[in-house]
């Protein structure tokens, strides 16, 4: 399972259409930025502090075919990065993410396994 830091207001208008596109983010990199369960604990922390109204949804990677390329990136860790929209209807679920005193989203043990 692959996970990917969405605000909520982008992923409601993502489910409409059908597919989620990526943020402005993604769009700069030319794929959309998605973390391992062991990853996306440091990405909401380095991407996402002070945002508030989250979402963390979760995809079985394997559903993604060959689009989905796991590359070299923070740490030299390798990321997944996806080289197409993503279809909404592949997500497994979605959870809110409260914010820690910090201003990090939380992302609860047993969500990133």
């Amino acid at each position: 399972m692959i996970f990917k830091i969405v605000e909520r207001k982008a992923w409601r208008e993502a489910c409409l259409k059908g597919a989620y596109d990526g943020s402005a983010d993604d769009a700069r990199d030319g794929f959309i930025h998605f973390s391992a369960a062991h990853q996306v604990r440091g990405t909401a922390a380095k991407h996402f502090k002070g945002i508030d109204d989250l979402l963390l949804v979760a995809i079985d990677e394997s559903a993604l075919g060959a689009a989905l390329v796991w590359e070299p990136s923070r740490g030299g860790d390798l990321f997944p990065h996806l080289y197409a929209a993503l279809p909404t209807s592949l997500v497994l679920w979605e959870k809110p993410l409260d914010l820690d005193d910090g201003g990090v989203p939380i992302v609860p043990e047993d969500d990133a396994r």
